[in-house]
């Protein structure tokens, strides 16, 4: 088995350095820099966040616009840390609200979509094409259409005001079942579980050592995508009331809304909640461009 399994790799090896792209060096370099351009274009957005946050004042408001910064100061987020000792609750609980909130709904989300997914792509049972249809059905729909009957079931169970009504509503979401059923789909051969239930293997065991490990580029896609969405719901005001239960993206839109000299805070307080996001996705960038491959995703 190990010798098969050595001769076909050494064949994909020979055919890959087979393979040559026919494209002219001129070609080449035409795509890298069109490519180039896109991706400026692109980060234009992100860049011009961070000029804005070490504006002073003056230039924030200056006319006609300046996209670059002549004095560049760091008083914004000075301002930003000064205006949060002022603030009913601590700075650190607005944190630690949030942190939890995303954490624990990031991992329990990617749990329940992988769990969900395995028997979706794998498994046999009456009334998995009609489930597949209904999965791929819901991506048509906005989450804000489901605003009010999302509250009432929220409210019904007595979730209102609690963590949960901002993390049980995103499980929910049908997105991270659909990305891992078309990974397994893709990935998985059926012979790989026949093997593995051959040899005594129970379909948990099965799910944790073989399935887990081998969608761990489409999880961590999903890490990414959970991540963001709870990190920016923690000022849903249709679930919580309780100040003490609010997240920090709450606290600093507060600060922020402190009139026009408190501008420059809020471009400070607009980098400050993407850095999260950003790390997470600078370590998962690879397994977001591989689970996008293997879904059919563009």
């Amino acid at each position: 088995m190990a010798v098969h399994i050595l001769k076909s790799l050494i064949e994909r090896k020979k055919l890959k350095r087979s393979v040559r792209l026919s494209r002219s060096r001129f070609g080449t370099v035409s795509i890298f820099i069109f490519l180039a351009i896109i991706s400026i274009f692109m980060a234009l957005p992100l860049f011009y966040a961070i000029i804005q946050s070490v504006k002073p004042l003056d230039e924030i408001f200056a006319y006609p616009p300046r996209f670059f910064v002549r004095n560049p100061t760091i008083d914004n987020f000075r301002q930003v840390f000064i205006l949060s000792d002022n603030l009913w609750v601590p700075f650190t609980r607005y944190l630690f609200n949030s942190f939890l909130v995303s954490v624990a709904g990031t991992v329990i989300y990617v749990l329940f979509s992988t769990a969900a997914a395995y028997p979706l792509a794998k498994g046999k049972f009456s009334g998995k094409a009609l489930m597949s249809q209904l999965v791929v059905l819901t991506l048509l729909f906005s989450a804000e259409v489901t605003t009010v009957p999302r509250y009432i079931i929220v409210a019904k169970l007595g979730l209102a005001d609690t963590y949960g009504a901002l993390i049980l509503p995103y499980l929910a979401g049908t997105l991270g079942v659909f990305l891992v059923r078309q990974f397994i789909l893709s990935s998985i051969p059926d012979s790989t579980l026949e093997a593995a239930r051959i040899d005594g293997a129970s379909e948990y065991r099965i799910f944790f050592t073989i399935i887990l490990p081998s969608v761990k580029p489409a999880w961590l896609t999903l890490t990414i995508l959970a991540f963001k969405d709870l990190w920016n719901s923690g000022s849903s005001a249709e679930f919580i009331y309780s100040e003490n239960l609010k997240g920090l993206n709450a606290a600093l839109a507060s600060i922020s809304t402190g009139g026009l000299g408190r501008t420059g805070a809020a471009c400070a307080i607009a980098v400050l909640m993407m850095i999260p996001p950003i790390l997470i996705f600078l370590y998962s960038q690879n397994s977001v461009m591989e689970t996008m491959t293997h879904s059919g995703l563009k």
